[in-house]
């Protein structure tokens, strides 16, 4: 097994700036996901590794081994890095058996035929396809293909998993359940396992670390609880969470609290200890809808939408120009149109600089 890191990576195309000074340490056995947006560099991160792209600087290894290094001229053709690819697409050979489809990468390597038989009916017995050894790829479900490109990635025991989205074309029962196989079947084998997503809760629920990166750079790194409540910036607090965090313009008071014109919030003393050079700047107010809950002591809000989700509800409050989202659980019937009093847990606050994004606490 091994880990992978990448220092000081780039990658370029023209003009255009796919990832920069990307610095990243996978853990041996970790499954690390990269997370962000469409054309955030996370896809191209995993070509990098995979040897699929040279970078246009920095250095790749894998293990112990330097893979690539773009200023020595050093560049691992992908077959020599053992690592195995699962993408979006099944990618399976239609002509071939699903037997056939799977033992194919140990057929490469010329692996004696009772070597592949056995090795074929492990993986198959681990991934619940050995009904299926004899159907081509045309007879399966979607999902049952995927299995089936996961089995061919898996009797190859690669050093590291790279896995492109690779749920993503199955519907949305299917994915649940294959989200849970995939990260019980990766701690059984303990591979080292790098996975892109744009899917927050694919990410939340699978990721024993995300990377979260944005326009080619990585903004934060953490497991999905630091992620989820300590964002060091305004885009990973909007990004994770769903629904999204509520991210209020306000500025600080002479008492160090947080006026966003519709009300005030006070803080915590500890919270204003960390805002002293802030007094009479912009912030912004961070705060997740389900930290927001109705009280007699609270400010009063109009319920302007309601999201009805079967136990809980979503309630769109407006004060002025205020509009903030809050998640209940659903203990009393709520009408549109309706005002009610709401607070914010203190605890659970964030505030950010308004010019750069980033966290103040």
């Amino acid at each position: 097994m091994a880990g992978v890191v990448l220092v000081g990576v780039w990658k370029v195309f023209g003009d255009f700036v796919a990832v920069r000074d990307l610095n990243l340490e996978v853990k041996d056995g970790e499954f690390l996901v990269l997370l962000g947006p469409s054309g955030c560099g996370k896809t191209t991160t995993l070509r990098m590794i995979a040897g699929l792209e040279e970078p246009s600087k920095g250095r790749i290894y894998i293990g112990e081994k330097l893979v690539a290094d773009a200023e020595k001229g050093v560049f691992i053709p992908p077959k020599e890095r053992d690592v195995a690819m699962v993408f979006q697409s099944y990618a399976l050979y239609p002509h071939m058996t699903v037997y056939e489809n799977i033992a194919f990468p140990l057929k490469l390597r010329k692996t004696p035929k009772q070597e592949i038989e056995k090795r074929v009916r492990e993986v198959a017995e681990m991934l619940g396809l050995e009904e299926l050894l004899n159907r081509k790829p045309r007879e399966l479900s979607g999902g049952q293909r995927q299995r089936v490109a996961l089995g061919r990635a898996i009797i190859r025991r690669p050093k590291v998993f790279l896995m492109d989205e690779p749920l993503s074309n199955l519907d949305a029962k299917l994915r649940v359940r294959m989200r849970s196989e995939l990260k019980r079947l990766q701690r059984r084998l303990g591979v080292t396992t790098i996975y892109v997503t744009h899917d927050q809760v694919e990410a939340m629920t699978m990721g024993d670390r995300i990377a979260v990166m944005n326009k080619g750079i990585l903004q934060q790194i953490g497991t999905p609880e630091e992620i989820y409540h300590k964002p060091k910036n305004t885009f990973t607090a909007s990004f994770i969470g769903t629904p999204p965090i509520n991210l209020i313009p306000g500025t600080v008071t002479e008492n160090l609290d947080i006026d966003v014109g519709e009300f005030i919030i006070t803080l915590l003393d500890e919270q204003k200890e960390l805002l002293k050079d802030y007094i009479g700047k912009e912030v912004i107010l961070g705060i997740r809808p389900e930290d927001v809950y109705p009280s007699p002591s609270g400010f009063s809000m109009k319920i302007d939408l309601i999201e009805n989700l079967g136990g809980d509800v979503i309630l769109h409050l407006t004060r002025g120009d205020v509009e903030i989202l809050a998640k209940l659980t659903k203990s009393r019937e709520f009408k549109e149109g309706e005002t009610i009093k709401v607070v914010f847990n203190k605890e659970r606050i964030h505030v950010f600089d308004k010019s750069s994004g980033e966290a103040i606490f």
